[in-house]
This record gives structure tokens, C-alpha cells and sequence, in this order.
């Protein structure tokens, strides 16, 4: 049965696809009043503002989408895993972000690792597409897709983006403190066999 947050989420995306169909101006009301039902619950769950909840919506206009997040799966011969730390939390993570407009999948994965590692890879394959809801990260009001590819480096460099501030490998039974809103860190362990194994996963 789909808990309260996914059914915010649905209810905000109808909203918008209607908004974004509708041609009728008492229909567009009507789906305005839905999507402002929405911002409430989404801020009833989170203890905040429903004000804050629609400016976070405001840019998000068109047919409802996913989010897709792009992340890099990099391992060494020893097979320890390649994480950035963010800046802004201290937290460690798989290089990676929102998918840009203009590149594929693959390219936003190996821009990523450049710009947050300074490593320059090569992606080999598509380890994993996981829904983040069937996964313990930190409730969000969007409804987000992770793609993590694996990469294989061919030079080294430094970081451009100054959005992280260390680079390092790490064995998979000795991770640092994880950003868990980006990556867990059985998702990290499943990702070592997944490399070990050849295989893939979609959840």
C-alpha cells in the first residue's frame, strides 16, 4: 500500500500533467488547488512550510517526471571503491548528480567523476537502476531514479566542480561516514559484487 509521502508525490505529479494539458481555466484551478493539497501534505510530513514545499515545486512544470541521479562506480585492483567527500556536509559519496540535458546517461557519469575526483574514466556498463523509495535514503519530495555506472580510470587530474573537497578509495568493510540522501552503504556492497560478478540489477 503506497504510504502518505508517495501518495503526495502522485498527487502533486497529476497536478502538474494536468496543468500542463489542461486548456480549460476552471480545470486549471482546480488542478492548482490539487497541487497546493499536495505542497501541505508533502510539508505536514517534513514539519515545514507548504509555502516552501510549492517555491521548491515552482520550477518543475511539463508532464511529471522521475529525476534521474548519475552516479559512478569506480574500483581499484584491490577492489575498494572510489568516493568523493561533499563540501557542504562532510559526507562521503559516489561521485555523481542530476542528470544534465544535452549528455547521455554514460557522459554525465564520467563528467561527474572528472569534475568531483579529477579522474577521467572510461564507462563500461550500467551496474544498477535502482527506484530510491525501495531503498532506505531519507524521505525526499521528489521521486528520484539512481543509474550507477561503472567506470574504469585512464588518467588521473584534480577536482573542478568545488563541490567536494577529498578524493580517496576505500575497502567496502571500512567506509567513512556515508551521505545517505546519495548512496547507502549496502547499495556500495552490492555494487562490489555486482563489478565482482558481472551483473546488473534493476529495483
Amino acid at each position: 500500500m503506497p504510504n502518505r509521502l508517495d501518495q503526495a508525490r502522485r498527487l502533486l505529479a497529476l497536478a502538474q500533467t494536468g496543468l500542463h494539458f489542461s486548456r480549460d481555466p476552471f480545470d486549471a484551478e482546480r488542478y492548482r488547488e490539487i497541487a497546493a493539497i499536495a505542497h501541505a501534505q508533502i510539508a505536514a510530513l517534513a514539519e515545514g512550510d507548504a509555502q516552501d514545499v510549492a517555491r521548491l515545486f515552482m520550477p518543475e512544470v511539463g508532464y511529471a517526471n522521475p529525476k534521474l541521479d548519475v552516479r559512478c562506480a569506480v574500483f581499484d585492483e584491490a577492489g575498494r571503491v572510489l568516493l568523493v567527500r561533499e563540501a557542504a556536509e562532510g559526507l562521503w559519496s559516489l561521485p555523481g548528480g542530476w542528470a544534465d540535458v544535452g549528455a547521455t546517461p554514460a557522459e554525465n557519469a564520467a563528467r561527474e567523476v572528472r569534475e568531483e575526483s579529477g579522474y577521467t574514466v572510461r564507462i563500461g556498463r550500467l551496474l544498477a537502476l535502482w527506484d530510491m523509495r525501495k531503498h532506505r535514503h531519507p524521505a525526499s519530495p521528489f521521486h528520484i531514479w539512481k543509474l550507477v555506472f561503472e567506470g574504469e580510470i585512464v588518467a588521473a587530474g584534480a577536482p573542478t566542480d568545488g563541490e567536494t573537497d577529498q578524493v580517496g578509495f576505500f575497502d567496502l568493510d571500512a567506509l567513512p561516514p556515508l551521505s545517505v540522501a546519495r548512496i547507502l552503504p549496502e547499495q556500495l556492497r552490492r555494487l562490489g559484487q555486482l563489478h565482482r560478478d558481472g551483473g546488473m540489477e534493476f529495483d
